[in-house]
């Protein structure tokens, strides 16, 4: 399949950029590679591109097996600390791929019109929650997954981009929850997530209840996206990468503990949280890397830090 940004591909542009990778586990419909550090001591970074840019990386049923496989074995390449997601060509993504009949197949409720009501729903609700579980693997990974947005990102695009930790966009980049104007209420994170990330709640409602696009300017406002970045693909995916490389350079195990109590406190009241960020660190506060962060800083030197 076509690889990357353009003909030569991210692989093309960051050996360009002189950076080193190596090419892990293919997919049908997404490319991960695996950026060496730059610094000692420093962690790798995986770069995970949606990959059918002659589809604008519609989501057809081969995404939404490839993409939880892939998102899980970038996070698991040895000494990954960090994930950046990103589209090939002109958009991240057109979101659902309409026009696949072995995606519509597969939602396809029964085809047996003796099955009761009961046991149709039970088994739509089951394909659903499989698309769900693939969006939110982003979410569930250890390491932080940096969205690096361009161009189109629509509906089921923004489902997916809310399920990663930090999102960055380029000025051409265009959002819309556009589910409602397929007759149907958005099913895989959006309607869940965004009112968590963003700050506007009159806006989230007016953009789900309409389905009109929306600018990075907007998505910014809104608090979707931490920053727009001037310029295109190359210049969101260089943003993500810098804030990648920073997070590569910090202690794994401080990386992994706040992602892990962040999502934890997201959905529970302050108490809870607290409570379990305790327990958490009972345990974590012995590692080494608390006395290495610290001699590094007395020595004002970069601190090293063991794979996790």
């Amino acid at each position: 399949s076509t690889q990357g940004q353009g003909q030569a591909g991210w692989g093309g542009w960051l050996a360009v950029a002189g950076l080193q990778m190596a090419v892990q586990q293919q997919f049908e419909t997404i490319q991960i590679d695996i950026l060496q550090p730059e610094m000692q001591g420093h962690g790798r970074v995986a770069v995970v591109t949606l990959n059918r840019p002659e589809k604008r990386n519609a989501m057809d049923v081969r995404f939404w097996r490839d993409f939880p496989a892939a998102v899980q074995a970038a996070s698991q390449a040895e000494d990954v600390r960090a994930i950046v997601l990103c589209g090939a060509g002109k958009a991240f993504t057109a979101g659902l791929d309409v026009t696949d009949p072995a995606l519509f197949a597969h939602l396809s409720a029964s085809s047996d019109e003796s099955r009761d009501v009961a046991r149709t729903a039970r088994k739509l609700q089951q394909q659903i929650q499989w698309m769900q579980h693939a969006i939110s693997s982003a979410s569930e990974v250890h390491v932080p997954v940096i969205a690096a947005v361009h161009g189109a990102c629509i509906g089921a695009g923004v489902d997916l981009i809310t399920a990663c930790d930090v999102r960055i966009a380029s000025e051409d980049a265009a959002f819309s929850v556009r589910e409602v104007k397929l007759g149907l209420a958005a099913d895989v994170g959006t309607l869940q997530r965004l009112p968590k990330v963003a700050g506007n709640d009159s806006l989230v409602r007016e953009l789900c209840f309409t389905g009109e696009e929306f600018s990075a300017v907007t998505a910014e406002r809104l608090g979707l996206v931490s920053r727009v970045v001037t310029g295109g693909a190359e210049e969101a995916v260089e943003a993500a990468l810098r804030v990648a490389k920073t997070i590569a350079g910090i202690s794994p195990v401080a990386i992994v503990g706040t992602k892990e109590n962040l999502n934890y406190s997201r959905d529970r009241s302050i108490e809870d949280g607290l409570n379990f960020v305790s327990l958490w660190n009972s345990a974590n506060l012995q590692t080494q890397d608390v006395a290495t962060a610290a001699l590094a800083r007395m020595q004002r030197t970069a601190p090293i830090f063991s794979k996790l």
